[in-house]
C-alpha cells in the first residue's frame, strides 16, 4: 500500500554533515506530518524532528541548531540535513509519515526500514 524508503545514511567524522531523504510511494491521498526518529543500541526510539504539511518544523532539543527538516510535498519526500554531527548522533534513523489513502479516511502511521548513521573518527 504505502512504502517509505530512506537513503543517505553512512559513516561520517565528528563535525561532518549528512543529508537523509525519505520518499513515500503507493496509494497516497494525502500526507500530514512527516518526520524522523532514531534508535541507538540499547536505547528507545526517540523523536528527532517532524514537519507539518505547511512546513512547520519541530525538533528535539539535542539537535536544535544542527539539524534541519524539510519536505517536498509534490514528491512526498522529507529530508533531514544534519550538520555538526556528534558521536552521540550515531543511530538507525527512521522516517515516519501520517498518511491518508482515501479522502476523509483515517490517518495511519507508516515507517521506513531505517538507515544507519555512524559518527566516528
Amino acid at each position: 500500500q504505502v512504502r517509505l524508503v530512506e537513503s543517505g545514511g553512512g559513516l561520517v567524522q565528528p563535525g561532518g554533515s549528512l543529508r537523509l531523504s525519505c520518499a513515500a510511494s503507493g496509494s497516497i491521498f494525502s500526507i500530514n506530518i512527516m518526520g524522523w526518529y532514531r534508535q541507538a543500541p540499547g536505547k528507545e526510539r526517540e523523536l528527532v524532528a517532524t514537519i507539518t504539511s505547511g512546513g512547520r518544523g519541530n525538533y528535539a532539543d539535542s539537535v536544535k541548531g544542527r539539524f534541519t527538516v524539510s519536505r517536498d510535498n509534490a514528491k512526498n519526500t522529507v529530508y533531514l540535513q544534519m550538520n555538526s554531527l556528534k558521536p552521540e548522533d550515531t543511530a538507525v534513523y527512521y522516517c515516519n509519515a501520517a498518511v491518508r489513502i482515501i479522502q476523509l479516511g483515517a490517518w495511519t502511521d507508516y515507517w521506513g526500514q531505517g538507515t544507519q548513521v555512524t559518527v566516528s573518527s
